[in-house]
C-alpha cells in the first residue's frame, strides 16, 4: 500500500507504546467542575445561567457570541455555585462556570434518532447547537468549517487519524474501539458539506486502528490512506498536501483548495450529537509520562488535571513539568488545578531531569531547521530578524505562516528558542 507524506518534518521519539494498548476508561465525575466559557477559537461564550440555577447534563450554560464561537454545556447535573474568573490551560484566567455535582447524572435531553432523516442544514444546526469544535487540539468551531463562504465549496473530506504528536494515543484508541461510529460521523459531515470523496488518513504506526478501519471503510464509501510516520503529519496543511498534492496558499484556508479536514474524535462527537442529541460535554484524553498508571480516559469537560492524574495513579516521583497536550506543541502549566477543556488532547508529566532547560549557544548555520520546516520557511533567518526587533522583515519572510510545530527547535543543535520568538513576533506583527 502506498504511504502518503509531505516535504520536511522530523522523527521525534514516539513514546506511544506507554498507552497505545490501554483501552479508554471512564474517569469518575468530579464533585465540582469548573467549565471555562473560552474553550474554542474565536469569541468566548456568554453565560446564560446564574448562581443558584439548577442544571442537568447537557444544559446549555454558555451561548456562542458571533460567527466564530461555540456553545458550552454542563457536563454534570447540579447547582451553579458561581461564575467567576479561573485558571485556563491555555494561559491566564477566563470567565468560568462553577458547578456542584449532585451525583444524579440526569440529562437535559435523551433520544435515539435515525441519522438518515437529517438534511445537510439539519446536521450543521445540530453541530452548532451541540458546541462541537475540532478535537485535535485547535478547537475551531466545527459548524463554521461545515459552512463554507458563498462561492466556495468542498470536493474532499479528510478524516484526520494521524495523531502524530508524541505520547498521545487517545485518537488511536477511539479508532480501535469506535471505528463504525467514527465513519458514520464522517458520513454525516460529508452529507453536510456535499462531498463524495471521503478519506480517512492514519499513520502507519497505528496498525490496530488501520486494521479496524480496513474492515469497514468500503461499506461507508471511504478511502483508507496510510501515512508515513513523520511529525507533523497530522497538521492540516501537511495532511492536505500528502493526500491531495494541493498546497493551501499563504494566509489561506483549506477551503481555498476544496478540502475539509476533521479529526476522528470530532466525527465521533458529530455522530453522537446527531443520533443522541448529545452536546460536547466529554472527550478522550491521554494521561502519560511520569504517572504510576499511564492511561486513556473518557473525561467530562471541567474536570481538573489533578483529578485525572490521581485517576492515573498519581505522580511518579517529583514532577518537573506538566504539559497540556504533547511535548512538541503542548502548553506548560503552572498548576494541576486547571480544568480539562474541549481542546485538551493529553496531559504529559515530565520528570524533573527531563524538564531542565537546554543550554543555548549561538547559531552554527547548519541549516537543519530549514531542512525540516514543513512550511518551507527559513527559521534561522527569521529568528535573526526577530532578535534584532525587525518584525516587519520577519513578516516578509513568512513568520505568520509558521504552524508552531516545533520541528526547527527539536533538531537545532544550538537549542535556539525559535518557537518562543516566532510566537512573540506574531503578537508584535498583529499590533
Amino acid at each position: 500500500m502506498k504511504r502518503f507524506t509531505f516535504p520536511g518534518g522530523t522523527h521525534p521519539e514516539e513514546h506511544k507504546s506507554i498507552t497505545a494498548g490501554k483501552p479508554i476508561t471512564e474517569a469518575k465525575a468530579s464533585n465540582k467542575v469548573i467549565v471555562p466559557l473560552t474553550q474554542h477559537t474565536g469569541s468566548p461564550a456568554k453565560p446564560i445561567v446564574e448562581k443558584g440555577d439548577r442544571v442537568k447534563i447537557g444544559t446549555k450554560i454558555g451561548e456562542l457570541t458571533g460567527f466564530i464561537s461555540a456553545n458550552i454545556h454542563s457536563p454534570v447535573s447540579g447547582e451553579i455555585e458561581k461564575i467567576d474568573l479561573y485558571l485556563h490551560p491555555g494561559g491566564g484566567e477566563v470567565l468560568s462556570v462553577f458547578i456542584a455535582n449532585d451525583g444524579t447524572d440526569k440529562w437535559e435531553n435523551s433520544s435515539d434518532r435515525d441519522i438518515n432523516s437529517f438534511s445537510a442544514k439539519d446536521i450543521i444546526d445540530i453541530v452548532k447547537e451541540a458546541g462541537i469544535v475540532g478535537l485535535g487540539g485547535a478547537a475551531f468551531p466545527t459548524y463554521v468549517k461545515l459552512s463554507p463562504p458563498r462561492g466556495k465549496s468542498y470536493q474532499t473530506l479528510i478524516m484526520n487519524g494521524s495523531e502524530c504528536e508524541p505520547y498521545l494515543t487517545c485518537d488511536d484508541r477511539l479508532m480501535i474501539e469506535k471505528p463504525e461510529e467514527i465513519l458514520l460521523g464522517g458520513m454525516l459531515i460529508a452529507r453536510a458539506i456535499g462531498v463524495e470523496r471521503c478519506v480517512i488518513a492514519i499513520e502507519e504506526n497505528k496498525p490496530d486502528a488501520i486494521r479496524e478501519m480496513e474492515k469497514l471503510v468500503r461499506n461507508y464509501g471511504f478511502e483508507l490512506a496510510v501515512l508515513k510516520t513523520k511529525y507533523p503529519e497530522g497538521a492540516e496543511k501537511q495532511l492536505i498536501w500528502a493526500i491531495t498534492g494541493r498546497e493551501v496558499p499563504s494566509g489561506g484556508l483549506p477551503i481555498d483548495v476544496g478540502v475539509c479536514v476533521q479529526n476522528v474524535g470530532t466525527a465521533l462527537a458529530v455522530y453522537e450529537a446527531v443520533r443522541f442529541d448529545k452536546p460536547l460535554i466529554e472527550r478522550a484524553v491521554t494521561v502519560t509520562g511520569a504517572v504510576k498508571n499511564p492511561s486513556n480516559f473518557k473525561v467530562r469537560i471541567g474536570t481538573s488535571f489533578k483529578q485525572l492524574i490521581d485517576d492515573a495513579g498519581g505522580y511518579l516521583g517529583e514532577a518537573g513539568k506538566l504539559i497540556a497536550g504533547g511535548p512538541m506543541m503542548g502548553i506548560a502549566q503552572y498548576s494541576d488545578e486547571v480544568p480539562i477543556v474541549k481542546g485538551t488532547t493529553g496531559i504529559l508529566i515530565q520528570k524533573k531531569e527531563e524538564s531542565i532547560p537546554p543550554l543555548q549557544t549561538p547559531c552554527i548555520r547548519c541549516g537543519r531547521c530549514v531542512d525540516v520546516c514543513p512550511m518551507r520557511l527559513l527559521p534561522t533567518r527569521i529568528l535573526a530578524f526577530i532578535e534584532n526587533d525587525d518584525f516587519s522583515t520577519a513578516k516578509e519572510l513568512g513568520v505568520l505562516d509558521c504552524i508552531e510545530c516545533g520541528c526547527c527547535e527539536y533538531v537545532c543543535p544550538a537549542r535556539r528558542p525559535l518557537i518562543h520568538n516566532f510566537k512573540l513576533a506574531k503578537v508584535r506583527v498583529g499590533k
